[in-house]
């Protein structure tokens, strides 16, 4: 296992070299794979003539990444010890190591959950990732040219904000154009994403709801306040997300390929 780890740390670390922001790819796909059908690594497998798989849907893509890394780290690992480390654990450890990269404490990230599926504080505390990355103009484009009947812009969003995402985001934009989700540190796993919803600066519509319930709101204030409290917090969700579904036995399978069935 210890071999496994290192290798795909390897490939984590030689992707980042080429593209700081492929560490936030990585840790979206773990998200994707484990919130459809639990951790079991469908997320990477590839579409047919006949079946659109995960990776191609409307909610991945073009926005999921990573998948490269992935790709080499398995192929190395087949060579070596074939038929023994799962796809969905590739992802799990390629994700450990993008919090890593991103500067979030991971002693926590060791630790085992028994519970499944994420309260509310955790949907709080996993939304935090939104402090990294980009997203694609489509994914949020509504809330600046079309948000509902009454009005073309989402009233919660700040003013100086829309207009700056007007700039990157014209209203005629395709599938191609992004934006950082944290302009501020769009690198860096910190708070900042807390500090953007309370000053009205989340890209998302669920970012910004999360202001629209007492106890969440709370939650974001705290977490902008006290980011030694949200990291520690934050590793332990992700442990206990990548328990969600996760295939033993007979139930699932190691592929040899990631991106197809055995």
């Amino acid at each position: 296992m210890l071999v496994s780890r290192t290798v795909v740390k390897c490939e984590v670390i030689k992707g980042f070299m080429k593209d700081r922001g492929v560490v936030a790819g990585l840790l979206r796909l773990h998200f994707h794979d484990c919130f459809v059908r639990g951790c079991d690594g469908s997320v990477l497998i590839d579409s047919t003539p006949s079946n659109m798989a995960e990776r191609d849907s409307p909610a991945n893509n073009p926005s999921l990444r990573g998948f490269e890394i992935i790709d080499n780290a398995k192929a190395r690992l087949e060579a070596t010890c074939k038929g023994v480390i799962s796809c969905a654990d590739m992802v799990a450890f390629a994700a450990r190591d993008s919090i890593q990269m991103s500067g979030a404490d991971v002693n926590k990230l060791t630790q085992m959950f028994a519970n499944k599926g994420p309260t509310q504080e955790e949907m709080v505390i996993l939304s935090g990732a939104h402090t990294i990355g980009r997203s694609h103009c489509t994914s949020f484009i509504s809330r600046l040219y079309s948000y509902n009947l009454t009005t073309t812009q989402d009233p919660a969003l700040d003013a100086n904000y829309a207009t700056q995402l007007k700039q990157h985001c014209p209203q005629d934009t395709g599938a191609t154009l992004v934006v950082p989700m944290d302009p501020i540190s769009p690198y860096v796993l910190d708070t900042g994403y807390y500090m953007d919803v309370r000053s009205h600066r989340g890209l998302f519509t669920s970012d910004q709801t999360l202001l629209t319930n007492l106890a969440t709101a709370n939650l974001v204030n705290q977490y902008a306040m006290y980011s030694y409290l949200w990291r520690n917090k934050f590793a332990a969700a992700m442990v206990k997300m990548g328990k969600i579904g996760v295939l033993t036995g007979n139930d699932g399978e190691v592929r040899a390929n990631c991106r197809v069935i055995n």
